[in-house]
């Protein structure tokens, strides 16, 4: 049974104990601003550079959730000392200047893809045996040919169950460095491990890209990460090849950007329900690539206004578009949202990669949108949106399937502020990134008159 909608939902805790949640459709158009948490992907990287530097590192504006929190734990169960101030949204990191104090950890990550992969590189700088798991998912996600590339550059890194998955085995006696290859079509995040471990190897390192590099600008953030922190790489225009050089990471204060990824969200609810939502502490120059989303709003036919301290999307009449969002694949559950409420269909391209994160991000977005209505077509690198009426023919409620999956949970909400009958299921999910998702999605929507 539903708990009332999301204009009833009180507090977090209250959220986490509910099987589904309803919710309300909004009287009419949203209008506000909001400050999202802080990014993940920042708060991760900026984890990992500041554990490697040597002194203390202050990051402020962090993100407090589930996906943090096992990184904040892992570290601290290998030596490394991170202390939380202000719920977690301040964190003070004791580096250990590219050392890993502990001798032997069996870590759980839980689902945090970032976590696994960044920590796997990490502990072969360390001396000692080491292990890596997480929940049932995640040893369903890849994680073999950062193995490869690891073990190219002379460490000793193999898979529990020799299935390229988790759970990972590290026997940590420093990493030699020298030259290595990853594939770039199936995650950045590969990567993203190899280049921030790689200043603190033995010698220079040169990690080659082979084929399709996903996600691109998530390494471009890394690579300003690393900067940031006193590391410079150099890399190549078609970002193939990465010369990292032998070099210590310097300590110092940090500042971390609002979710990039969070905030397309409340861009969306202004396009669904022809608003207008004001997110703050983004700008055009944002380190995330994520505030790309803005422009996919844009060819939909919104207004996209970009100022000193944030970014507003006007919601007008949506257009279906045909669009590759390989650079922006998290946020393609948010847009398949707003497709629903298109005249026409939208086809979303570039992004195979999705169906290997915290669910099949593809086919399983295809199933819940059929339950909203809508008549999808399943591409082998994305899918085709054909908007059905509003509401659906069916009439009944549509119960959303989240798969545990914390961007479906988020993204499918906001179908329920344009049409009556959505029920979240398993909405304490969004914990993973965004733990106070549904109290800011209920403020914004209390602002439609």
């Amino acid at each position: 049974m539903a708990a009332g909608g999301l204009l009833a939902f009180v507090g977090k805790r209250a959220l986490n104990s509910l099987a589904e949640l309803e919710i309300t459709p909004c009287r009419g158009p949203v209008r506000g601003s909001i400050r999202p948490p802080g990014s993940k992907s920042l708060t991760n990287r900026a984890l990992v550079c500041a554990a490697l530097a040597e002194g203390r590192s202050t990051l402020t504006g962090a993100l407090a959730s589930d996906d943090t929190r096992v990184m904040i734990d892992a570290l601290n169960q290998l030596g490394i000392a991170v202390e939380e101030r202000d719920d977690g949204q301040t964190l003070v990191v004791q580096g250990a200047g590219g050392q890993i104090p502990a001798l032997e950890a069996d870590l759980f990550i839980g689902n945090s893809g970032t976590t696994v992969r960044f920590l796997t590189a990490l502990l072969t700088l360390g001396r000692g045996a080491f292990r890596l798991d997480g929940v049932p998912r995640m040893r369903e996600r890849p994680i073999g040919d950062l193995a490869d590339a690891l073990n190219a550059l002379g460490a000793q890194v193999r898979c529990e169950f020799e299935n390229g998955c988790p759970p990972v085995i590290v026997h940590a006696n420093g990493l030699p460095g020298g030259v290595a290859t990853v594939r770039g079509d199936l995650s950045s995040q590969f990567l993203t491990a190899l280049l921030m471990t790689a200043s603190c190897a033995m010698q220079p390192t040169t990690i080659e890209v082979a084929g399709e590099l996903v996600s691109q600008p998530y390494v471009q953030m890394t690579l300003a990460l690393m900067r940031a922190f006193g590391v410079e790489v150099a890399v190549d225009e078609k970002l193939t090849a990465f010369h990292v050089p032998q070099a210590k990471y310097q300590a110092g204060d940090y500042a971390i950007e609002p979710d990039a990824s969070a905030a397309s969200y409340f861009w969306a609810a202004a396009a669904i329900t022809g608003g207008e939502v004001t997110v703050e502490g983004l700008t055009r120059d944002a380190l995330q690539g994520d505030v790309a989303f803005v422009e996919c709003l844009a060819q939909m036919g919104c207004e996209v206004e970009y100022g000193d301290s944030g970014i507003t999307v006007r919601g007008k009449p949506l257009r279906g578009i045909d669009i590759d969002m390989n650079a922006v694949s998290d946020t393609v559950q948010t847009l398949a949202a707003v497709a629903l409420f298109a005249q026409g269909p939208t086809r979303v391209r570039g992004v195979a990669h999705n169906r290997l994160k915290e669910t099949d991000r593809i086919g399983n977005l295809a199933i819940e949108l059929r339950k909203l209505g809508a008549t999808v077509d399943e591409h082998e690198d994305g899918l085709t949106i054909h908007p059905g009426p509003h509401p659906p023919d069916n009439g009944h409620s549509a119960r959303i399937e989240t798969y545990d999956d914390h961007r479906m949970a988020m993204s499918l909400a906001l179908v329920g502020l344009n049409q009556p009958g959505v029920i979240i299921m398993n909405p304490g999910c969004t914990a993973k990134t965004y733990p106070n998702y549904f109290a800011d999605l209920r403020r914004i929507a209390e602002t439609a008159r």
